[in-house]
């Protein structure tokens, strides 16, 4: 059982701006080295070097030794699932009584990223949304509270689509981690698909070419081949700009 104290230690490894800012951009998967971690905090490397180390110390980062240079990223899904949590509930705080009201959309800033990003291993933003509502409206996935269910139809249209659902599943078993489970999009509102089986959507975009990394960012762009492969599949097509006007 977790106790009281450990719950705060953790709390405040996280509320701090400086580490917040380096699990953060932590948040697409990658392995980031102390330097490129400082700059993204905008702190000194020695001031970087204290923060990761209280980071591994607590279980929330992992350090990997590669020639020189060694390289950090977060620990685990679950982690990413903490802090994906954390900013969900920021996004619906109870605004600063001292700041006038904001009318831009909840969730980042940059219109990228409220459409698609990493979430960790698994597609964040609208285009995860449209395909998860897509999905459940087809009977493909079945959507829980806190998990969900492939069915047959489902499996067959993802083999379909080139999902290795069998790649999905052994790494589900082999790490003790959930198949399917819904996770609440903190920009949409609405939830997208996790787990082993929300790696491999993620995975079968980019192996298919219909989606591209940002570098420098945890945005991902849908390429050409995408919006059709996407549209047929799913019914997703681009955010109109007047959509965020509105």
């Amino acid at each position: 059982m977790v106790t009281v104290a450990a719950f705060a230690r953790t709390a405040a490894l996280v509320g701090d701006p400086a580490r917040a800012a380096m699990l953060a951009v932590l948040m697409d998967g990658r392995a980031l080295t102390a330097a490129e971690l400082a700059r993204a905090a905008g702190v000194t490397a020695q001031t970087a070097s204290g923060h990761l180390a209280k980071l591994a110390e607590a279980g929330l980062l992992t350090v990997a030794r590669q020639g020189r240079h060694r390289y950090h990223r977060l620990a685990s899904s679950g982690v990413a699932r903490m802090l994906e949590g954390v900013m969900a509930v920021a996004a619906t705080a109870v605004p600063d009584p001292a700041r006038p009201p904001s009318l831009r959309p909840p969730g980042p800033r940059d219109a990228a990223l409220r459409e698609a990003r990493t979430c960790y291993d698994h597609l964040a933003g609208r285009l995860a949304v449209v395909m998860a509502e897509s999905l459940v409206a087809r009977g493909a996935v079945e959507l829980g509270e806190d998990g969900g269910v492939l069915t047959p139809a489902g499996e067959v249209f993802l083999r379909g689509l080139g999902v290795d659902l069998d790649a999905s599943a052994r790494t589900a078993r082999s790490r003790g981690r959930v198949f399917c489970r819904p996770c609440l999009d903190w920009s949409e509102r609405r939830p997208h698909i996790a787990g082993a089986l929300g790696a491999a959507l993620l995975a079968t975009g980019l192996d298919r070419g219909w989606l591209r990394r940002c570098e420098g960012s945890r945005a991902v762009a849908v390429t050409p081949a995408g919006q059709l492969a996407l549209r047929q599949a799913f019914g997703y097509g681009p955010r109109c700009a007047c959509d965020d006007a509105a």
